[in-house]
């Protein structure tokens, strides 16, 4: 590894607003504390949680790094690392934590996993993230069986991807929506067994789904867009049911009577991945599974496109408008 600079390029946010906060400047390079690593990072994750940190929908102290995840090489240890974790100067790694959007990080070592030889740092990346709230909404959220009619919204987004895929392996039945006709066989091709063109005028989501269920309704609702579908994912869900509301990419679900869910004994979980994977021990656990799928069952990782780390308007942008099909990558 090359020697650590002092300084380093970041994006750095010191208000809320649109694309205009973002500011591509130099800033100290993190020392990492006795638990942390120093990451030099090579491919760093764009989510939509991002833009909701960046619009101020969740608060945060200012000033600010964007970024939650990101895949690299290890450039220096904390002096108190668990050798237990087995990391040395150089490790390809991949991890979950903040301000991310930047040439290095530093993170604890608990959130850190070691690449896997078979899988790319760009995939690693890509997956990491969206991949593991996709396999924990399927185990934890919601714990789908074969069989499970399960209806999936913006099935060729990043996680509603890695959704279809997962659904498929466990044996399930999905209904996948999409925004477009040219998204409808990339659903199909990633696991959605019926995919319906979800805008106005076209495609009747609560149709399709009592046709495919006798009139039963899903099992599950895995529903990444929010407030423009929740009441829409009440109605499809089944009888004991679930409703995942795990996004806000029409903004944040409104408040509503809980009694709604007597009719049904139905269930809202409104879930975030960290709470998962809060011990080393289900991180470890979850990370492992899905390097599995990615390396045992060849699930596809579908990049939407990958931009300089001072184009991340752009990048913004492109996300915000929920027309990209897969995941978006920043590089330093």
């Amino acid at each position: 590894m090359a020697p650590v600079p002092k300084m380093m390029k970041a994006i750095e946010i010191q208000t809320t607003g649109g694309i205009e906060v973002l500011q591509y400047k130099d800033i100290p390079v993190p020392i990492p504390k006795d638990n942390e690593l120093l990451i030099a990072n090579e491919f760093i994750g764009v989510n939509y949680i991002d833009t909701y940190f960046r619009t101020g929908l969740y608060p945060n102290p200012k000033p600010m790094v964007l970024g939650r995840e990101a895949s690299g090489k290890i450039a220096a240890l904390g002096s108190q690392v668990p050798q237990s974790l087995g990391f040395a100067n150089g490790d390809r790694v991949v991890y979950m934590g903040v301000s991310a959007y930047a040439e290095y990080t530093a993170c604890p070592a608990e959130k850190v996993m070691k690449i896997p030889e078979g899988i790319s740092s760009s995939d690693a990346c890509a997956a990491f993230l969206q991949g593991l709230t996709a396999l924990t909404l399927v185990e934890e959220t919601h714990k789908v069986q074969s069989g499970d009619w399960v209806l999936v919204l913006a099935a060729t987004g990043g996680v509603g991807g890695w959704l279809c895929q997962l659904l498929r392996a466990k044996g399930a039945k999905t209904i996948g929506t999409v925004g477009s006709e040219g998204k409808v066989d990339i659903a199909k091709k990633q696991g959605a067994d019926v995919v319906i063109v979800d805008r106005p005028g076209q495609g009747d989501v609560l149709k399709t789904v009592n046709e495919c269920t006798n009139g039963q309704g899903v099992a599950a609702v895995f529903d990444g867009v929010g407030k423009d579908t929740f009441e829409r994912s009440l109605e499809c869900v089944a009888r004991k049911g679930t409703v995942a509301s795990f996004g806000n990419a029409s903004g944040a679900v409104e408040p509503f009577l809980i009694s709604k869910l007597s009719a049904k004994n139905a269930k809202v979980a409104r879930p975030t991945l960290f709470n998962y994977l809060f011990t080393r021990e289900e991180f470890e656990h979850y990370a492992d599974e899905l390097f599995k799928y990615m390396i045992d069952k060849k699930f596809s990782v579908r990049i939407h496109d990958t931009y300089p780390l001072m184009d991340v308007a752009r990048a913004h942008t492109d996300i915000e408008s929920r027309k990209t099909m897969g995941k978006l990558l920043l590089t330093p």
